[in-house]
């Protein structure tokens, strides 16, 4: 019986003349956290956006995308119950995705529309057993205290620490994280992988998360899909990622994973979750 959350077999998607992504297959086991290397234009987004149907592949393409066990889509086309399955799928971008003149407590609450009737989400009149869950999921990530404040009053940090409780709300069994880190200083980037990492040891969530630098992903992820241009040209133990390898792979890219000069000068160390 397979342990596979996902699995992705030829998926091919076009933007016009541009290939964006060239066959790609892989899959993705229960309770993994799995780095998505590559250079800017490599195809990490794009192929996270397929995972939980924010893109569709190319149409008449044998491009297969299944998760939790269900088809996704197949061949460009989404499966009927696919608004089912992405219930089950979290998504964190790079730029947050929250509703700056609502509360934190309001974005968070988002997390649980899928299980809710409509008319409480136009009314934000949510059942106390949610609001009880949001704000564990506040306290989770360290920022309870932020709750009633307008989501546009937090660091960048705070903010993608909100995104991760709205994903907690939602009780997703996968996280896609969409370069959580790319806006943000050494410190808050630390913070963020630690709570991904410990809602992936400690709840068993499978986590997926493109970065641009590799040492989060020895530091935080066993496992590495490295993307070049689209194509798979590395899927194995993050360990193997050896300078020479990233030069093998991506010539004059190489320094665009590399640590920052800031970060380099710090070794990456677990860090408190306070606010």
């Amino acid at each position: 019986m397979t342990n596979n959350v996902i699995q992705v077999t030829k998926l091919r998607k076009s933007f016009g003349a541009h290939t964006a992504l060239r066959d790609v297959s892989l899959s993705v086991q229960r309770g993994e956290m799995v780095a998505l290397l590559g250079a800017s234009g490599s195809g990490k987004s794009t192929l996270l956006r397929h995972l939980n149907a924010l893109h569709r592949a190319d149409a008449g393409s044998t491009s297969h995308v299944e998760v939790l066990g269900r088809t996704l889509q197949q061949g460009g086309k989404l499966a009927r119950d696919a608004r089912d399955t992405r219930a089950q799928v979290a998504a964190i971008f790079q730029q947050f995705n929250l509703v700056d003149r609502l509360s934190v407590m309001k974005n968070v609450l988002a997390g649980a529309l899928h299980r809710q009737p409509l008319w409480r989400g136009l009314f934000a009149q949510f059942p106390q057993a949610e609001l009880q869950r949001a704000h564990e999921a506040l306290k989770r990530v360290g920022i309870e205290r932020c709750a009633w404040q307008r989501a546009s009053t937090l660091s960048g940090g705070q903010q993608q620490r909100a995104a991760i409780s709205r994903a907690l709300v939602q009780g997703a069994q996968i996280i896609l994280a969409d370069e959580p880190i790319a806006s943000l200083d050494p410190e808050s980037s630390r913070r963020v992988m630690d709570l991904l990492a410990e809602v992936n040891r400690e709840l068993g969530v499978t986590v997926i998360v493109s970065l641009h630098q590799v040492d989060y992903a020895f530091a935080y992820c066993p496992r590495t899909v490295a993307l070049r241009a689209g194509e798979v040209v590395h899927d194995g133990p993050t360990r193997e990622l050896t300078p020479q390898r990233l030069r093998d792979l991506y010539g004059t890219q190489t320094d665009e994973l590399m640590p920052r000069p800031h970060d380099a000068a710090t070794p990456l160390q677990p860090v408190p979750l306070a606010a």
